[in-house]
C-alpha cells in the first residue's frame, strides 16, 4: 500500500499573510508620523515670550493727535489719564472718548507681569464702544 506524502506539491508563500503584515508595518509608521508632526506643531503653538520688550520701534514723523493711554499694573489696575480708575469708571471714560473720536488711536501701556485677563478687559471694552485703532506699547 502506498501513501501519499504530498511530495509533488512545491511549497507556497502565503501572500495573504505577508500582505497583511506590510499592511500593519505601512498604518503603524503613518501613525507614528503623524503624532510626531503634531507635536513639533504644538511646541510651535507654545510660545516663550516676555513682554513688553520691542527690539526696534518706529519714530513717527507726522504730527498725530495724542492717543488715549490706558494703562494696566502688574495687580491688575487700569489708569486712565494717570489716573486709577475702575472698571467701569474707564468703561464710562472710554464711552465718553468714543462719542467724541471713535477712530482715535488707543494705546493700552500694561506692565511686564501684568495677567493677560487684564489687557483683554481693556481690548474687550474698546471693541465694545468701537474703538478700531488699538494698540499695545512696549518698552525699547
Amino acid at each position: 500500500m502506498r501513501i501519499n506524502l504530498g511530495d509533488d506539491e512545491q511549497p507556497e508563500i502565503g501572500l495573504i499573510a505577508l500582505i497583511d503584515c506590510i499592511f500593519f508595518l505601512l498604518m503603524f509608521f503613518m501613525v507614528a508620523t503623524s503624532f510626531k508632526k503634531a507635536d513639533e506643531q504644538k511646541k510651535i503653538k507654545e510660545l516663550p515670550i516676555s513682554l513688553p520688550a520691542a527690539a526696534a520701534s518706529l519714530e513717527r514723523s507726522e504730527a498725530i493727535e495724542s492717543p488715549l493711554v490706558v494703562g494696566v499694573d502688574k495687580e491688575g489696575n487700569f489708569y486712565f489719564g494717570g489716573v486709577q480708575k475702575t472698571t467701569q469708571q474707564l468703561h464710562d471714560m472710554l464711552k465718553l472718548e468714543a462719542e467724541k473720536d471713535n477712530k482715535r488711536l488707543v494705546r493700552v501701556e500694561g506692565d511686564r507681569n501684568v495677567r493677560y485677563n487684564s489687557i483683554v478687559q481693556v481690548l474687550d471694552l474698546c471693541e465694545l464702544e468701537g474703538f478700531t485703532n488699538i494698540a499695545m506699547r512696549t518698552r525699547n
